[in-house]
């Protein structure tokens, strides 16, 4: 059976099971700690497709991740997938529980990229101009700092890249200069 299709079937029957027991929101906290824990920590995957870590430690390992946060919903959903011989892929399950609760209630990722640290009001004029872009849409904002911009920023919303960068406008030059010729 195909990699993708299981998780997303186990992100779907624990989105359906939050639903209905009004917890969906504190599952897609949980979720979300969970997931940084993985992208922080790559020894986590390893742990979990060791087939010599007892089930127990592997539980551990995923309530720890989830933080205090960890309620009984999420720790009956770890002993479901261990029972069942999935814990390796409990990532994706974390990830496309994450997918389903987006979609669900409309929520988009806007990754703001500046070229330096910028001061929290210029951060707050930045998230203002693109929630007055994507009006109906909750947004969950993340940040970070890439030199190689040379200056401006890079705004990623979903599939959509509204580009104001230096390295941007250097290239939009170079090809118009090589068309020239």
């Amino acid at each position: 059976m195909d990699n993708g299709l299981i998780p997303h079937r186990y992100a779907k029957a624990l989105y359906k099971y939050a639903l209905e027991h009004g917890k969906s929101e504190e599952l897609y906290n949980i979720v979300k700690a969970v997931a940084d824990a993985f992208r922080n920590n790559p020894a986590m995957q390893k742990v979990l497709s060791n087939p010599f870590v007892k089930n127990a430690d592997k539980e551990k390992l995923l309530l720890s991740a989830a933080g205090k946060g960890a309620d009984e919903a999420y720790a009956r959903f770890v002993k479901l997938i261990l029972e069942h011989r999935r814990e390796d892929l409990a990532y994706r399950m974390m990830l496309a529980y994450r997918d389903i609760y987006r979609s669900e209630n409309n929520i988009s990722q806007a990754q703001i990229t500046t070229a330096a640290e910028l001061p929290a009001e210029q951060m707050d004029k930045l998230r203002g101009l693109v929630a007055s872009a994507f009006k109906g849409s909750t947004l969950e904002f993340s940040s970070q700092v890439n030199p190689d911009l040379i200056g401006g920023f890079v705004i990623d919303v979903d599939s959509v890249r509204m580009d104001a960068s230096v390295s941007n406008e250097l290239e939009q030059l170079r090809q118009t200069l090589l068309r020239s010729k």
